[in-house]
């Protein structure tokens, strides 16, 4: 009954709010009804609504996937100085990194979905009625693993939101081991979806064992600029008390996250250039271009510029205290990364084709409608929860029979 009535409750919450609160609904379900146009004629053509051919059979929606799984990763970035260090300021705003990530990964599958074609091509990677080739498929291994971290996430957050909500601290003998072991599944589901690509021998661009800490290290520069943007428009739209010192914390490790992927991007470089193979020619493709075909090129030097422009940003300290700077070099850093996990990636590693043949892919309008919906439905599902959970916070939604607060003394943080 108290479950039931907190539900009834939340619906109240999520359903009220002034005129820039709806007017910011409406534009989340407008760009989901956008993405269920593109969707709907996808779903009648097939994938030839795409612009994926043969020779490009993975291409924007594997991309957006592959960069969504590091920002539902970079959760563990607050959980670590939160729940390992007790660091009191970040572990405060924990929550909201797992808010995030469960926004993050209901992205990644719908990413996945529209990639299969069809809705119904769900049930092939199913352990009933589907067939997914367990254990030796890497894409069962990966779907395991995002379902894993979505339910472990899951848990915690309304563990943590009914708990506040009853005007109770959260029980450590469940959350603490459930966040501790979100930590390894957070590097899983990134090493898995690494691990997708270097399986595959035939693609050289791909084949590298460096991919993997790439992967995470990128992680842990995206998804933190993302916390770092939101703490603030919290701050200012709700009044959610969130310490500078937790969001400069968040941007010093961003500076030692970034300088780790930069190095393992010149390591990569490096390796490619001086060997000078015939593998080469994937690397060539994206930052030289092949003769006349550069469509990639000006994407792959821009995001280098914005990487290095945010790292150094990041990484002095005068400017990442100041405020301007420090929103232009999160801003940089998630665009650097967006090109650098998602097209950089994907269609060089595809191009040119294992005939020789180069296809210049561009994601078709109707990639562009399908991806601005499930960013519809990210944005939605994180607003909802935020909108439930910064009332419980901040002591405003709570059971009628809770006890008052206890000064000092919060369901996210308790003494």
């Amino acid at each position: 009954m108290g479950f039931l009535q907190f539900l009834k409750g939340a619906v109240k919450q999520v359903t009220a709010g002034g005129k820039a609160y709806k007017a910011w609904i409406a534009l989340l379900l407008a760009m989901i009804g956008i993405g269920l146009v593109g969707y709907s004629k996808q779903w009648q053509v097939g994938l030839i609504a795409t612009n994926m051919r043969d020779q490009v059979t993975w291409a924007f929606y594997v991309g957006n996937f592959t960069f969504l799984v590091g920002v539902a990763a970079a959760a563990v970035l607050l959980v670590v100085p939160g729940y390992v260090y007790q660091w009191k300021p970040i572990k405060e705003v924990v929550v909201l990194g797992e808010l995030l990530a469960i926004s993050a990964l209901s992205m990644c599958l719908l990413f996945i979905l529209v990639d299969m074609g069809r809705p119904d091509r769900l049930t092939h990677i199913l352990p009933w009625p589907g067939s997914p080739n367990w254990p030796s498929s890497l894409l069962s291994w990966d779907a395991l693993v995002l379902n894993l971290y979505l339910i472990v996430n899951l848990s915690v957050v309304v563990h943590i939101l009914y708990r506040g909500y009853r005007g109770r601290a959260y029980a450590k003998w469940f959350v603490v081991p459930v966040v501790v072991f979100s930590i390894p599944m957070a590097v899983g589901i990134h090493t898995v979806t690494a691990f997708l690509y270097n399986g595959m021998a035939a693609r050289p661009y791909w084949n590298a064992s460096i991919l993997a800490p790439r992967f995470l290290a990128s992680a842990f520069c995206s998804g933190p600029a993302v916390m770092i943007i939101l703490f603030q428009i919290l701050r200012k739209t709700t009044g959610l008390e969130i310490k500078d010192e937790a969001i400069r914390k968040v941007a010093e490790l961003m500076a030692y996250a970034m300088f780790f992927n930069l190095f393992l991007l010149g390591a990569e470089m490096f390796k490619e250039y001086y060997s000078r193979t015939e593998h080469l020619v994937y690397t060539q493709y994206f930052w030289q271009g092949i003769g006349d075909k550069k469509a990639l090129v000006p994407y792959a030097w821009f995001a280098l510029f914005a990487s290095v422009v945010a790292f150094l940003l990041f990484l002095i300290p005068g400017t990442r205290k100041n405020w301007v700077t420090l929103n232009v070099g999160a801003v940089l850093i998630f665009a650097g990364v967006y090109i650098e996990k998602g097209m950089g990636l994907v269609i060089p590693g595809m191009t040119p084709d294992t005939l020789g043949e180069i296809y210049e892919y561009r994601p078709s309008v109707n990639e562009w409608m399908v991806a601005v919906g499930i960013f519809g439905v990210g944005g939605l599902v994180l607003t909802t929860l935020v909108n439930i959970a910064v009332p419980i916070m901040q002591g405003t939604f709570r059971a009628p029979d809770a006890p008052p607060p206890v000064a000092g003394e919060t369901a996210f943080a308790p003494h």
